[in-house]
C-alpha cells in the first residue's frame, strides 16, 4: 500500500508546480468552504463584475479608458435596482400575495378532483388513499403557512442586511471592474514565479466563467420575458410570478424545468380545469422548455458546457450541497474546473520529458 501511495506521488507531485497549484486549490475550497457567508457579499460582486466584464473590454475597443466603461456598467446595475425595487419586486409581492390567498381554493378544487378518483378507477385507488393524499396535502400547506410567517417575523434583519448590500455591491463591482487589472497583479505577487500551470488553467476558465455567467443571465431573462408573455397573452393569472419561477428554474439543469411544471399546472388547472386552455397553455410551455434545452443552450454555452450529464448532474448535488444556491449556480463551471485541472494536471512521464 505504502508503494502504491509513493509511486502515486511521484507520477503526480514531482513537479513543484503541481504543490503549489494543489496548495492554492485546497486554500480556497476550505477558504469558501468556512467562511462562505461571509465572503457572499464579495463573491456576488465577482459575479456582476462578471457579468459586466464583456460590456467594459468593448467600450475598451473604442477607445474608452475602462473607468469610464467601470462607471456605466455600474450606472446600468443601479437602474437595474431601481426597476426591481420599484416597479417589479411590488407586481411580485402583489401576485404572491394574492396566490397564497388562492391556495385553499385550489386546494378544493384538488380535493373534489381526487375524491373522484375511487368511482372511476376503483382498481387502481382506494378512498383511504385519496383521504391519505389530501391529509399530507393539508399538512404540507400549513407548514408552509409556518414558514411564511416565520419569515415575515424575521424579515427585519433581513432587509437591514440587504439595504448594506445595496450600498456595498455597486461600489464592489465598481471597483473590480474599474481595478481588475490591479487586484490579479497584487493577489499573483502572493504567488511563486513560476506558475505555468495557475496561469494556464486560470486563463481557460476565467473565459468560460464569464461565458458562463452572461450566458446564464441571458438565458433567465429570455426564458422569463418568454413565458410572461406566452401567459398574458393567454390571460394565465400570475403570470410574472410563473414566468420569474420559470426563468429561474433553468439555474438546475433538468431538475428546475421538473420542479417548476408542478407550480404552472396547478395554477393553470386551478383557473380553466381540464380544458382546451389549460391544454394549449402546457404545450406552449413545453415548446419553450423544448427551444430552451434544443436551442437556446447550445447556442450560449456551445463552448462552455462539455460534459455529460451524469457529471452536471453529480456536480450539481455536490456543490449544492456545499454552497446551496450559488454552488448550483456555478455547479457547471466548477465540474468544467475540475475537468480542465484533470487535462492540464501534469503527469511524470511529461515533466521527463519536458526536462529532457
Amino acid at each position: 500500500m505504502i508503494n502504491v501511495l509513493k509511486q502515486w506521488y511521484q507520477r503526480y507531485f514531482t513537479d513543484p508546480q503541481t504543490v503549489i497549484f494543489a496548495f492554492i486549490l485546497i486554500s480556497g475550497f476550505l477558504l469558501i468552504v468556512l467562511m462562505n457567508a461571509h465572503l457572499m457579499p464579495i463573491l456576488i460582486g465577482i459575479i456582476i463584475a462578471y457579468l459586466f466584464e464583456g460590456l467594459v473590454v468593448r467600450m475598451e475597443q473604442i477607445k474608452l479608458n475602462r473607468t469610464i466603461g467601470a462607471s456605466f456598467a455600474t450606472a446600468l446595475m443601479l437602474a437595474g435596482i431601481v426597476l426591481i425595487l420599484f416597479v417589479l419586486l411590488p407586481l411580485l409581492s402583489r401576485q404572491v400575495s394574492e396566490l397564497i390567498l388562492e391556495i385553499p381554493t385550489m386546494f378544493g378544487k384538488g380535493q373534489r378532483l381526487l375524491s373522484q378518483l375511487p368511482e372511476r378507477y376503483p382498481d387502481f385507488i382506494s378512498t383511504q388513499q385519496v383521504e391519505d393524499m389530501v391529509t399530507f396535502a393539508r399538512t404540507e400547506v400549513t407548514s408552509l403557512g409556518q414558514r411564511v410567517v416565520s419569515m415575515s417575523l424575521a424579515s427585519v434583519v433581513g432587509v437591514i442586511t440587504f439595504l448594506v448590500y445595496l450600498i456595498l455591491l455597486p461600489l464592489m463591482v465598481f471597483f473590480f471592474l474599474k481595478d481588475k487589472e490591479l487586484i490579479l497583479g497584487w493577489l499573483g505577487d502572493f504567488l511563486p514565479d513560476e506558475r505555468r500551470l495557475v496561469r494556464k488553467v486560470w486563463n481557460d476558465m476565467d473565459l468560460k466563467i464569464a461565458s458562463y455567467v452572461r450566458g446564464k443571465f441571458i438565458e433567465i431573462i429570455v426564458i422569463w420575458v418568454s413565458i410572461y408573455i406566452a401567459f398574458a397573452l393567454m390571460g394565465l393569472n400570475y403570470a410574472m410570478l410563473l414566468g420569474l419561477l420559470v426563468g429561474l428554474s433553468v439555474i438546475v439543469p433538468y431538475v428546475g424545468a421538473t420542479v417548476v411544471t408542478i407550480p404552472v399546472a396547478l395554477v393553470a388547472f386551478s383557473q380553466w380545469g381540464i380544458s382546451s386552455e389549460f391544454g394549449y397553455l402546457m404545450g406552449i410551455y413545453a415548446l419553450i422548455q423544448f427551444l430552451d434545452g434544443n436551442l437556446l443552450v447550445p447556442l450560449l454555452f456551445s463552448e462552455v458546457v462539455n460534459l455529460h450529464p451524469i457529471a452536471i448532474i453529480v456536480a450539481v448535488v455536490f456543490f449544492g450541497s456545499l454552497w446551496g444556491i450559488w454552488g448550483v449556480f456555478f455547479a457547471i463551471p466548477l465540474a468544467t474546473l475540475v475537468q480542465a485541472i484533470i487535462k492540464a494536471w501534469p503527469e511524470q512521464e511529461t515533466i521527463i520529458e519536458k526536462t529532457s
